[in-house]
């Protein structure tokens, strides 16, 4: 781990991107206090924007390839992944500037999420910090170079509820994310998995499978609390399958990550397995990635991020 310059400040040229939808349209206005805090510090600073989420990744792979230090994205989780298309084995750090309802990747490097101008000092202040990154593609690496994400990835009850709410057009916000829960709880069945690693092939009912390359999702929820982002492994957690009744009282559990000290619970850590079940999407970052089957790989060492110096030494997997 290095500082990025004397005395922590961040060299050269930092590019600022930003989706204005983001939390509500604060992330422009993120952006914009951020963009004028690294200013005044004497750093080259450029905010660009993206009308949509295809505009804003086009804008990103224009700033890396233009050769940008930093890329510091103004919004939540969705803005981080999709930026982490663009900067995963490139020279250009990541930083973030939470502007988002979850904002788990900046809740797990250490980076303030209630106070912009904090997160700009963090910015300024903070160290690169090398870590890992999961990758998805199709079975035996088909879909080119898949798809990056930094948190957690998974498939079962959670992708299908994510699915229903991006089909509905009423209610709005969190509201409406509410109400898909409750109409797939009432649907809820179990459903049958297929995991392959390790030239090993197993047959699992599950509620959700989730592969974290972090802790978090969700906006908190440790679903994965033993993960580490820079150990060369994702952190597997199997939820069996549950009664409606039974998972609405794991729910509390999965709030404080005291659903893996249930017996019928697994854990376990590996480099890569291959997930699939009949008609079922894969989600990461809370962004539908592709249907199953689908192969989940730790790379290792695969972004850089910029941390807060005053955290640069903690275990940033541990959450929090």
């Amino acid at each position: 781990m290095s500082a990025p310059g004397p005395g922590g400040r961040v060299p050269g040229r930092v590019t600022v991107l930003v989706n204005p939808a983001s939390g509500g349209r604060t992330g422009e206005q993120i952006a914009a206090a951020a963009g004028r805090r690294v200013l005044r510090a004497g750093v080259e600073v450029d905010v660009v924007a993206g009308r949509n989420a295809e505009e804003a990744r086009a804008r990103a792979r224009a700033c890396v390839e233009a050769g940008a230090d930093v890329l510091a994205v103004a919004g939540g989780d969705g803005m981080v992944h999709l930026a982490l298309q663009e900067v995963a084995g490139t020279r250009t750090a990541l930083a973030v500037l939470p502007a988002g309802t979850g904002n788990d990747f900046a809740r797990v490097l250490g980076i303030p999420r209630k106070d912009p101008l904090a997160a700009a000092e963090a910015l300024l202040g903070g160290v690169r910090r090398t870590i890992d990154l999961g990758r998805v593609t199709g079975p035996g690496g088909a879909d080119g170079p898949g798809h990056w994400f930094g948190t957690v990835m998974t498939s079962g009850f959670d992708s299908l509820v994510l699915e229903r709410a991006n089909r509905m057009r009423w209610p709005r916000g969190q509201a409406r994310y509410r109400l898909a829960i409750l109409a797939e709880l009432g649907v809820l069945r179990p459903r049958p998995f297929v995991l392959e690693m390790d030239g090993r092939r197993e047959e699992v009912e599950a509620t959700l499978i989730a592969v974290g390359n972090t802790t978090t999702y969700g906006g908190g929820m440790p679903i994965c609390p033993h993960a580490v982002p820079d150990d060369g492994r994702l952190s597997v957690t199997v939820v069996p399958a549950l009664s409606r009744a039974k998972l609405v009282r794991y729910f509390p559990l999965m709030q404080s990550g005291g659903h893996v000290e249930r017996p019928d619970v697994r854990t376990f850590h590996t480099r890569g397995l291959t997930l699939e079940t009949a008609d079922m999407l894969a989600t990461a970052d809370g962004e539908p990635l592709t249907r199953l089957p689908v192969r989940v790989e730790a790379v290792p060492g695969a972004v850089d991020v910029i941390v807060p110096a005053s955290g640069a030494r903690r275990d940033v997997g541990a959450g929090g």
